[in-house]
Parts: C-alpha cells; structure tokens; sequence
C-alpha cells in the first residue's frame, strides 16, 4: 500500500511516498489491504528503512499498535487450560484460536493420548477444544497447545 507522506524523501515520480508491505498493515488476519485502511483514510505510521532500490520509505501501520501475542503472553502461563476454536486442520496437527487473533499449534501427538494419522481422526474446524498451553515462545510468537493433556483420563 502506498502512503503519501506528510513530509519525507522525495521519490523519482511520486514525491513523498512511503510503502506498506502486507505483513506491515496489521497484527489480525485479513483478505484484502482495504480489510484494514481506506483509500484517502490518514494514519500515523512507523518508520522502518529506506529502500534505496525504490526511493522510498518502508512503513509499519501495525508497529504502533500493541502486539496482541505479547499482550496475551503476559497474562498465560505453561500448564494453563483454556478453550480455543480450532480454525485449521494442518498434516501437522490444528490450529486453535484461544484468544481474540491468538492462534496456537496442536502438534499431531497432542492431540489424543492414542495416535491418530491425521487431526481430522479426532477433531473438526470449528469445533471447540479444551487446550493446555505447553509452550509460550515470544520472540518467534509461537504458542504450542496439548489437547490430550485436557483430556479426562490421562495414563
């Protein structure tokens, strides 16, 4: 998405642009760039680089808003069980939304105390699943889940 800078580095055709990479608009989910901001909306961005390739300022909209990941991050602890919505079902195992735009993994083997082949075997999209948090990693935003440690009747 292209800004037109209040002030900054003159661009070769466009003077005072600035660039917002997809990534860069928003911390949620979304389909489309006008999902998060209109055409001749102003908004207040972040400064990242100076693309000189380009000649123009790389922005981050989403870098002045707070990190929902961190913000959760402080209040969940490991061994906490919360339930979720499982939003995708992955070879690797199910993503689960266990916070307003805080997806967390079910790795394949957590998610029955038996072995399943694949997640569909035990749980669907958009079911709800009660979920332990096993591993919390901030500086990647990662969150691992177990769902057989929810379960009743553990060996």
């Amino acid at each position: 998405m292209f800004v037109v800078l209040d002030e900054g580095p003159d661009h070769p055709f466009y003077t005072g642009v600035g660039f917002i990479t997809g990534p860069e608009l928003s911390w949620r989910r979304f389909e489309a760039p006008t999902d998060v901001v209109q055409a001749g909306q102003r908004v207040t961005c972040e400064f990242l680089q100076f693309d000189i390739w380009n000649l123009e300022a790389r922005l981050s909209l989403r870098a002045t808003q707070p990190d929902p990941f961190q913000t959760f991050a402080e209040v969940a602890a490991v061994g906490h069980e919360l339930r979720g919505l499982v939003t995708a079902l992955v070879p690797i195992g199910a993503f689960v939304e266990v916070a307003l735009r805080i997806d967390g993994l079910i790795p394949l083997r957590e998610l029955a105390w038996t072995p399943v082949e694949t997640p569909s075997e035990v749980i669907q999209v958009g079911g709800s699943v009660a979920v332990v948090i096993t591993s919390i990693d901030r500086e990647r935003r990662r969150l691992t889940l177990s769902r057989r440690q929810a379960l009743p009747g553990r060996p």
